[in-house]
């Protein structure tokens, strides 16, 4: 059921944690260990997201998109060994049944500074979370990447922060909005605007490994030998910066949705 990454710190190559860590999010797309019962392998596309420019002057995010395995791309080594960016979001695609296999389905998406990919799918799509379309403007449903639950969320994450809320209040609300009305969906948010990563964790694995200058967030861990790697809990939200990383309960523990335990 997908599988995601992020990256912040110094300066790399999109190669150096997309393509050549033990357990690589290339390798996550052919060999995923703790896909929880969401599918065998991520082949159904793929995306690297980048920032280009000062995260706090105008940065802007890129992105590469396929609709293929990433093992498959012949051109990915030598792209990803050409780019570099302190700010990189990337993820494999395992598409959930009867949604479309095309490069606008596939994470990230962006705005602005901001990428976001989501691992899992919403129960009951799309019926059990149509009301929530209604906090959204006909444009922004208009100008939706892909008819999916992923591009859906995102649309809806986007337009709490265009009204000013914080990336973690952001995800949090949406998820707490979505398990109201689609109890068993599974909601691992990411969220990179290349000064702070915010993630959650609704049934789906996410490990995160603060190194010194650089943080990285990924779905599984880059290398299980490493013992920096940790692991973080079900049903929270992670907070990221290069000097710091918070895990908190993502609900109050009067106010977990049903949907979530």
């Amino acid at each position: 059921m997908c599988r995601h990454m992020a990256y912040l710190g110094t300066s790399v190559t999109l190669a150096e944690y997309v393509l050549h860590q033990r357990h690589s999010l290339l390798d996550q797309s052919w060999a995923p260990s703790d896909m929880r019962g969401g599918g065998t392998v991520n082949a159904d596309g793929f995306g690297i997201g980048w920032l280009v420019g000062d995260p706090g002057d105008g940065a802007v995010a890129r992105r590469y998109r396929r609709d293929i395995p990433m093992w498959s791309d012949a051109s990915l080594p030598d792209l990803a060994a050409s780019v570099t960016s302190g700010a990189i979001v990337a993820a494999v695609r395992s598409a959930t049944v009867g949604m479309p296999v095309t490069e606008s389905a596939c994470a990230p998406f962006v705005q602005g500074s901001a990428m976001f990919s989501h691992n899992g799918v919403i129960h009951g799509w799309p019926d059990s979370v149509a009301p929530l379309a209604n906090s959204l403007s006909p444009a922004v449903l208009m100008t939706m990447d892909a008819p999916t639950d992923s591009a859906f969320l995102w649309a809806l994450v986007g337009e709490r922060l265009r009204n000013g809320d914080s990336g973690a209040t952001a995800l949090a609300g949406v998820v707490a909005d979505v398990l109201a009305l689609a109890p068993g969906s599974r909601l691992n948010l990411l969220l990179h605007d290349g000064q702070h990563i915010t993630a959650t964790t609704v049934s789906h694995s996410l490990w995160v490994l603060q190194g010194a200058g650089s943080v990285i967030v990924s779905s599984e861990a880059l290398d299980p030998d490493d013992q920096r790697w940790q692991a973080v809990p079900d049903l929270a939200l992670l907070e990221a910066t290069v000097t710091r990383c918070s895990v908190r309960a993502l609900f109050d523990p009067s106010e977990v949705p049903s949907a979530a335990v």
